[in-house]
């Protein structure tokens, strides 16, 4: 973390998280209120669905070329190999879609079929140039690209939803961002068609074929809970349930932007043999990640009802028992998510699968087993429990090549601060009640002016950090 371009980048993704994450929950809440669950549970089924055969058609070979294009070595033979491969499984991809659309009958009544399809197409066209432009590094241009998309996608959503489309409307503002995107990614892609040999297909089935497996397990915790609630339940209570997942997700805002910028400097260390950089930047990345998730857990738990009546609509309310489990799920994601990008860049992906793998197939019997029973609370504790599993096992993995040590003291304070804080909240809700928006907005602002000053007060390190980035954009 004490790398420039490293810090520069972070603050990039970290920007656009934040950014495309404000556009995103102001959207939700109005099609929330406009659209109500059963609606916006079809477009999340729509979402799953995608998320499923994108997979299929991407066979893990995305993460082979972005590692081995990161590797500066014969970067345009590996582009122009993944290109062929892609081109192959999507149409292997949309063939097994067609094949089985009698069996889906419930998302194919709600008319996104041929949205999905043409998703498909587009999305494989943006995974080309995406992957080129990651791999080589270009961080900042990959995050641009995303907040166009994503905010190109708002856009439309929020214009067809005004006049009426619904749930096409949403699928279709979903393909409009991807075509958004492909445009900013394809200005600045470094790479170009050239001659690829066995030996390039080779060297990228050896590493997608576990970064598929792996991918397949996360594919199984974003979509597995999704799909069986609506199999077992209803469109409407999907729709309660990812409204839940979406705003519990604020917690990973942090990691999620170190975790894109980590990759590609991580996999460079790696082949150049230097472990010791990975594990104290893992470190480092882990406790920053825990300054937003911690008090965000904390304060969400608090205020959970409140949240949910207040941003979306009082027929959301009862989800709040599972967006109280969701929050602690975020929480196992982080740990996840980083010591797996760890894993991948190490290259080490086939640990990675195990670890996914099984967390991922237990996250399949608890779902079926416990939502006909507790119904979408059951789906949040079955992705706790195998989430919180896969934890565990990609610790135990990453031990066995690097350290991998959380800084003590930080996140003591950041724990004691979020505490704190918590504390001051349920005295205020006690106080007031939270009868209103304007009374939660205080709520939220008053727990973070708590929790910051307690934090930097404990901790200087973390203080400093955030001075030195500020400096490093000219800001202080």
């Amino acid at each position: 973390m004490s790398l420039d371009p490293i810090r520069r980048q972070a603050i990039i993704s970290f920007g656009n998280i934040i950014g495309l994450t404000v556009l995103g929950y102001l959207a939700t809440m109005y099609f929330a209120h406009v659209l109500g669950p059963a609606v916006l549970g079809s477009y999340y089924l729509f979402l799953s669905y995608y998320s499923i055969f994108s997979l299929v058609g991407d066979g893990g070979f995305g993460g082979a070329a972005a590692k081995r294009i990161s590797e500066g070595r014969d970067e345009n033979a590996f582009f122009s190999a993944f290109i062929v491969l892609r081109i192959i499984l999507l149409a292997l991809s949309v063939t097994i879609l067609i094949a089985i659309t009698p069996f889906l009958v419930d998302f194919t009544s709600t008319g996104l079929l041929p949205w999905l399809v043409l998703a498909l197409l587009i999305g494989t066209i943006a995974g080309f140039i995406s992957t080129g432009v990651y791999g080589s590094g270009k961080v900042g241009v990959s995050q641009t690209s995303e907040f166009l998309n994503n905010t190109v996608r708002i856009i439309v959503q929020i214009i067809a939803t005004y006049l009426g489309y619904a749930a096409a409307g949403l699928a279709g503002g979903f393909v409009a961002g991807i075509l958004a995107g492909i445009l900013i990614n394809f200005h600045y892609l470094p790479l170009r068609l050239a001659r690829f040999g066995f030996s390039h297909l080779k060297s990228l089935f050896s590493f997608s074929f576990w970064i598929f497996l792996t991918s397949g397990g996360f594919v199984v915790f974003s979509t597995a809970d999704t799909i069986l609630i609506g199999y077992f339940l209803s469109n409407a209570d999907v729709g309660i349930y990812r409204i839940g997942y979406q705003l519990s997700s604020v917690a990973l805002f942090t990691c999620l932007a170190l975790n894109i910028v980590l990759f590609p400097t991580m996999s460079r260390w790696a082949s150049q043999g230097n472990h010791t950089s990975i594990s104290s930047t893992l470190s480092r990345a882990l406790s920053f990640s825990l300054v937003l998730a911690v008090p965000v857990i904390v304060g969400g738990v608090i205020l959970s009802d409140r949240l949910l009546n207040f941003l979306y609509g009082a027929s959301f309310v009862p989800g709040t028992s599972a967006f109280i489990i969701l929050l602690f799920v975020q929480l196992a994601i982080l740990g996840v998510m980083l010591q797996t990008t760890c894993l991948n860049a190490l290259d080490f992906p086939k640990q990675a699968f195990v670890a996914t793998g099984i967390a991922a197939l237990l996250n399949i019997i608890l779902n079926i087993t416990l939502i006909p029973e507790f119904g979408i609370a059951g789906a949040a504790f079955a992705t706790l429990l195998s989430i919180g599993l896969n934890a565990v096992i990609v610790f135990y993995f990453l031990s066995q090549h690097i350290p991998v040590r959380l800084e003590w003291w930080p996140v003591v304070s950041i724990v004691v601060s979020g505490f704190v804080m918590g504390g001051v909240v349920l005295v205020f809700r006690l106080i007031t009640g939270i009868p209103s928006l304007l009374s939660l907005i205080f709520a939220v602002l008053l727990g973070a002016a708590v929790y910051f000053l307690i934090l930097f007060r404990l901790d200087r390190s973390l203080r400093n950090e955030l001075g030195d980035l500020l400096r490093t954009f000219g800001i202080v």
